[in-house]
């Protein structure tokens, strides 16, 4: 498999607009997800002075040589900024080209061959050429953190278990500043599929989606690709009026 080479000076380009879309609430699907401070004056029983700090998401995908960070090493990850909800209005970006890609020098000499030929990536080559750990990790934070601005960052997945766990781990066990989504910020999408569509959690993977919520891309195991169709369905998801 070819993989595209995404230079931090082609990814990390500037914001393009937004599309506004009046939805319903995520529901029971965001409540443990989203970050919400609440300053209130006055009476503590009134809610006209509530100041809500909003969301911004992160689709996040990772390519790893094996099931778990520390014996094994996270070889590539993608971040692609998917959006914002302040808990009335979902803002989708009007293309997915705000991104974050990073390939990274393994951190053990365990790997597991059947990852790697999942995801095609070349243990020697980023040996030789990979970021390391501390640098990608202490890039993507600054990266995350700008774009995000005074809202709050949540890292998005479809599932979210996998991906997060690995980039948690990365995040504090290299990057300065810790994780940038705290210690759960996460969205699971396949949990919001579930609840929205009336389906057992163990009904609602990605095969299972109905064609109107398939994204426009294939799966590819490439980061990159990987994290923009999460980010289609975490839109569709968040455009359901279900």
């Amino acid at each position: 498999m070819t993989h595209k080479n995404y230079a931090p000076q082609d990814t990390e380009v500037a914001y393009l607009g937004v599309e506004r879309i009046k939805m319903t609430p995520f529901d029971s699907a965001c409540s443990s997800q989203c970050d919400k401070l609440a300053v209130r004056k006055g009476n503590a029983e009134s809610t006209s002075n509530v100041v809500k700090i909003g969301d911004t998401y992160f689709s996040a995908d990772v390519e790893t040589d094996g099931p778990i960070p520390g014996p094994y090493s996270m070889l590539s990850f993608a971040l692609v900024y998917a959006g914002q909800y302040d808990g009335q209005t979902f803002e989708k970006p009007s293309k997915y080209d705000q991104i974050f890609y990073r390939e990274i020098k393994p951190i053990s000499e365990n790997y597991e061959v059947e990852a790697l030929n999942i995801n095609q990536l070349d243990r020697e080559r980023l040996q030789r050429e990979g970021a390391s750990p501390k640098d990608a990790m202490n890039d993507a934070w600054d990266w995350v953190m700008s774009l995000a601005g005074e809202t709050k960052p949540v890292l998005a997945a479809y599932p979210v278990s996998f991906d997060w766990t690995w980039l948690y781990w990365y995040f504090i066990a290299f990057s300065d500043k810790g994780s940038p989504f705290g210690y759960s910020r996460c969205f699971d999408i396949k949990t919001a599929v579930s609840i929205k569509a009336n389906l057992p959690f163990s009904s609602a993977g990605r095969s299972k989606l109905p064609d109107w919520l398939q994204p426009e891309r294939e799966h590819t195991h490439f980061a990159v690709d990987d994290a923009i169709e999460q980010a289609e369905i975490f839109a569709k998801i968040a455009e359901w009026k279900a």
